[in-house]
């Protein structure tokens, strides 16, 4: 009896001292919280940002939008429109969200003013079906960072007439933003000069000069600004890469063609397409510490005294372009 106990004992052990060595040799055995190889890793929280924009007069604005639009680091929580006819403007950004299926997104009308600049896709703007109705700019801003304090980056990529007004109304609220990363400002270089000859000194810069007092509320705000001037954003997307982006057949891209054409000149520089690329990846545009002020003039003057924004001074166009092109041909959103 005591035989045949033993080997009934023996026959029981082996299969489970064989298969405690097999769950020994797994690699899920020394860290049994470790994930399986096919399970899906955390992904890094999305970036909040509001599109403050001009869209509409120069193109570069619609190339911006569509590497927002594009780019799956950003939660886009809305786009407010800025300086000139904006109730108009707010038709074109209506118009590109229906045409890229983005219609969950926000639309805000800035305060309007008198512009000189032509809006010269303003057939493009008509032509969108569909009318809407939209909430004031600055209280939408407000409301947003009311929302989301410390969490949302204000893309400043026009005049800063609605940032000055949501100043004037509630610089409490506004200093819950947690930056503004905006196009705007010249240091070394003016319009035209690219980096290949010596600089020819600053100049005025359209978004600053369009409302100087506005502009002078937001750099003695007190909020992180990133400021993207002249110096690195005069970044040309020439024929051999306009061929490449109008030949892709996606509605982002049909888009951005038919504004090109109704732009209505030869090569844009992608002025505003900086501030969009340095929220998504910061190393396209190195910025250092600067005190910036406005001066009355419109001048964006590097003066003693502690930093008010962090400023890049120079990028690289190659680089610049192997990031956005893929994304705008791809649109991964």
């Amino acid at each position: 009896m005591k035989l045949h106990l033993s080997i009934l004992l023996l026959l029981y052990a082996v299969p489970v001292l064989f298969a405690l060595s097999l769950r020994a040799q797994s690699p899920s055995a020394a860290n049994p919280v470790a994930p399986a190889a096919n399970q899906p890793q955390a992904t890094a929280a999305k970036i909040k940002v509001i599109i403050d924009t001009d869209i509409g007069d120069d193109v570069d604005d619609a190339f911006a939008l569509g590497l927002a639009l594009s780019s799956p680091e950003l939660k886009i929580t809305g786009i407010t429109t800025a300086w000139g006819d904006t109730h108009l403007r707010a038709q074109l950004v209506d118009r590109l969200l229906a045409e890229t299926s983005q219609n969950d997104i926000p639309v805000a009308e800035g305060i309007p003013t008198h512009s000189k600049a032509p809006f010269t896709q303003v057939r493009w703007a008509e032509a969108n079906g569909r009318a809407q109705s939209h909430p004031p700019a600055v209280d939408f801003l407000l409301r947003q960072i009311h929302e989301n304090p410390g969490q949302l980056t204000i893309i400043a990529i026009g005049p800063f007439t609605n940032i000055g007004a949501a100043i004037d109304q509630d610089a409490t609220t506004f200093r819950k933003v947690q930056r503004v990363v905006l196009m705007g400002g010249s240091i070394r270089r003016r319009y035209g000069d690219l980096g290949y000859a010596p600089d020819r000194g600053p100049e005025p810069e359209y978004n600053i000069v369009s409302d100087i007092p506005a502009a002078q509320k937001l750099f003695a705000s007190g909020v992180p600004i990133f400021m993207m001037p002249l110096d690195s954003t005069q970044l040309k997307l020439d024929e051999t890469k306009r061929a490449l982006l109008f030949s892709a057949g996606t509605p982002l891209a049909n888009a951005l063609a038919a504004l090109y054409y109704q732009w209505g000149q030869l090569t844009p520089t992608l002025f505003d397409v900086m501030a969009v690329a340095y929220v998504v990846q910061p190393n396209l545009c190195p910025a250092q510490p600067l005190h910036i002020d406005v001066d009355k003039d419109g001048y964006t003057r590097v003066s003693a005294g502690a930093p008010n924004a962090s400023v890049c001074l120079d990028s690289d166009s190659d680089q610049f372009f192997r990031f956005l092109l893929p994304r705008l041909l791809h649109a991964p959103r």
